[in-house]
């Protein structure tokens, strides 16, 4: 009995705690709505980015948040978050926002900061490709990988790479390269082969690699400080087609006439027009779009690379399409610090690169994991043999532990049925997305495309940055929604309201020394000079002036205070003159007014006159009287303790 009652205690104890530590962290509270200390830094924040910190604008943002809070909650209350106009305005921002939610940042920011490292250094490599047959059957992705092993057991009996390359290599460039392909950087290979490149160590070689085409292997031969890019321009002089060595050799004489020529002082741009034999470069002088290595024929970037000075041309250079003469046009090193513009370039590149499905496989994993993915006990034979017989027309076999109700698998407490999964089966066979996979693989995708579909219509369940923008958006709108019912519709309409409002409060609303004007704003001085000759001669005609000056000119009539007009600090008003011209800060724009009559002392408004001021100010009386009323229905407490406790500049 005694170990039961200090149990109780202990466990009383442990709630009381729990309890104030949770109060410890809430700010103030109105009604049984908790606001957490972490909730009001947050909007705090992002609302005074200029001020500093500090216990006076906490107790402004608290006074303008309390209110905030109190007019959201009674939108809820009165269900305003139900109104058609609402679902449909929260539908359509969610719609907007969700995509930029849906990538697995950590993933993706892992691959950009990777692509980063690996764009500081270029890797020297050697390749050896084995390929498929078009559509390859078992026996002929065999074949290749039996090939492909006897190359590498003789590259590691010590054999010389380049010799088993053009014993055992497919590509015919290798075979003549002896498999050098020379420099790479990140985004030149597929991502796969880019990966061995950069883990493999210098004078190493890979075991049989499986690609999408073939089999690779690769020899790292040596790595460098990126280079980066380079502009040049080029005078291609080509190989016939299956040239002889006397065609190369006549090739190789004309490419050194030329580059005479360049010698003596001939210009480059127009020697390429007439020789080059490079179909996309030749009219623009020879000038190519800038690259970085891994982009064409070794000799001819390594030739590109070693040019040092803007201007300078190289003696010409052989390579399998013939002699290039090239002229450096400029030089740009790869970037050395991560800042914005460098992570924004490789991340539009990651995006745009196969090894983003990298970041969706894992993306994948975490999504099935916090949705709660499990597949559930079925047969998968008989799964398969009645989906077959579902999409051929026959008769559904009979399985005792299978029918149409059977769950396939769940996320969370939401079930998937064998009769879903047939009417994602029929849907793909209707769309003619039917061949090439097997049942197992087709469930796979069905699995995938379904976690995808809810993980994505659950979001906020899963994403608090996401809950977060969608609640801000959604108490934003309520906000407007129920001040517009409760204060700026009823302000304006409220005819006798607004007049008792004025008669209680008319020493308020006096004019200032004021003039009645028509204020001009003009698209430059010549615009301004020009409408000042037009209105002077006819004052009456200043509305015809402006409209036909195609909104080029901006006009307003009125009595306005001498505050409200553009008024130099000497200007002197008098009636039927202008006032000086006011240039805009930042634009070309002129301000002037034509002063009709001036009224040089205070004189009290009319209701007319004031309407304006007084809706504004009857708005804010109203909304006064509410917050009180909402005050009463939701009181307002404050931590103090937690009020000191904010953090202050």
């Amino acid at each position: 009995m005694k170990y039961f009652v200090s149990c109780v205690l202990v466990l009383l104890f442990t709630q009381l705690l729990l309890a104030d530590t949770v109060y410890a962290q809430t700010l103030f509270t109105y009604g049984a709505q908790p606001v957490s200390k972490q909730e009001f830094l947050k909007a705090y924040k992002k609302n005074n980015t200029k001020s500093k910190a500090s216990a006076k604008s906490y107790q402004e943002y608290l006074d303008l948040y309390t209110r905030y809070k109190l007019k959201v909650r009674a939108a809820y209350d009165m269900k305003l978050d139900t109104l058609a106009n609402q679902l449909a305005d929260l539908q359509n921002f969610r719609s907007q926002i969700v995509d930029q939610y849906m990538n697995n940042e950590a993933s993706l920011n892992k691959l950009i900061n990777e692509a980063f490292l690996r764009s500081q250094k270029d890797v020297h490599v050697q390749h050896i490709f084995i390929g498929f047959p078009k559509n390859p059957s078992p026996s002929d992705t065999l074949q290749a990988f039996q090939k492909a092993m006897n190359a590498y057991g003789d590259l590691a009996k010590g054999n010389e790479f380049g010799n088993v390359a053009k014993e055992y290599s497919e590509d015919p460039f290798e075979k003549s390269n002896s498999g050098d392909i020379g420099f790479i950087t990140v985004f030149d290979i597929p991502y796969p082969l880019e990966s061995l490149a950069y883990t493999t160590a210098v004078g190493k070689f890979t075991k049989p690699f499986r690609g999408k085409t073939g089999y690779h292997i690769l020899k790292v031969i040596g790595a460098r400080k990126a280079i980066g890019k380079v502009k040049v321009a080029q005078i291609l002089l080509v190989f016939p087609y299956h040239a002889t060595d006397a065609a190369k050799l006549e090739t190789r004489q004309r490419a050194d006439s030329i580059y005479q020529v360049l010698q003596k002082g001939g210009d480059f741009a127009e020697l390429a027009r007439h020789f080059s034999g490079d179909n996309l470069t030749y009219q623009s002088g020879g000038e190519m779009p800038e690259f970085g290595v891994g982009k064409y024929d070794p000799a001819f970037e390594s030739a590109a690379f070693n040019l040092k000075t803007p201007g300078e041309v190289s003696r010409p250079v052989e390579s399998e399409f013939g002699y290039h003469i090239i002229k450096l046009i400029g030089r740009k090193p790869t970037p050395s610090q991560k800042d914005k513009m460098t992570t924004d370039a490789i991340r539009m590149m990651v995006l745009n690169d196969a090894r983003i499905e990298t970041a969706k496989k894992e993306m994948l994993q975490t999504i099935l994991r916090d949705i709660q993915y499990k597949q559930a006990a079925f047969n998968e034979s008989q799964l398969w043999i009645y989906t077959d017989s579902i999409l051929q027309n026959k008769t559904k076999p009979s399985f005792p532990d299978l029918t149409e109700n059977t769950v396939v698998f769940s996320f969370g407490k939401k079930q998937f049925l064998v009769k879903d999964w047939l009417a994602h089966r029929k849907a793909m066979k209707t769309s003619g997305a039917s061949g090439g996979k097997s049942n197992k693989e087709w469930f796979d995708q069905y699995v995938q495309i379904t976690a995808l579909e809810y993980y994505r219509n659950h979001l906020e369940n899963y994403n608090k940055e996401f809950a977060y923008q969608l609640k801000e958006f959604q108490d934003g709108n309520l906000l407007f929604e129920i001040m517009q019912r409760k204060v700026w519709d009823k302000a304006s309409s409220d005819s006798n309201g607004l007049k008792d409002y004025f008669q209680a409060h008319k020493s308020s609303y006096v004019w200032q020394p004021s003039a009645d004007a028509i204020v001009f704003t003009c698209a430059g001085n010549k615009m301004a000079e020009d409408i000042k000759s037009k209105i002077g001669q006819n004052p009456s005609y200043w509305r015809r002036i402006t409209d036909s000056a195609s909104g080029l000119i901006q006009a307003d009539s009125g009595r306005f205070e001498l505050s409200q007009l553009p008024l130099g600090e000497t200007n002197k008003l008098q009636n039927a003159q202008f006032s000086s011209q006011v240039k805009a800060q930042g634009d070309n724009n002129v301000t002037m007014a034509y002063i009709i009559r001036t009224y040089d002392q205070k004189m009290p408004r009319n209701f007319s006159d004031a309407r304006g001021l007084v809706i504004n100010d009857y708005q804010n009386y109203l909304e006064d009287k509410w917050i009180e009323e909402l005050k009463k229905k939701y009181p307002v407490k404050v931590n103090e303790v937690v009020m000191k406790s904010l953090p202050l500049n």
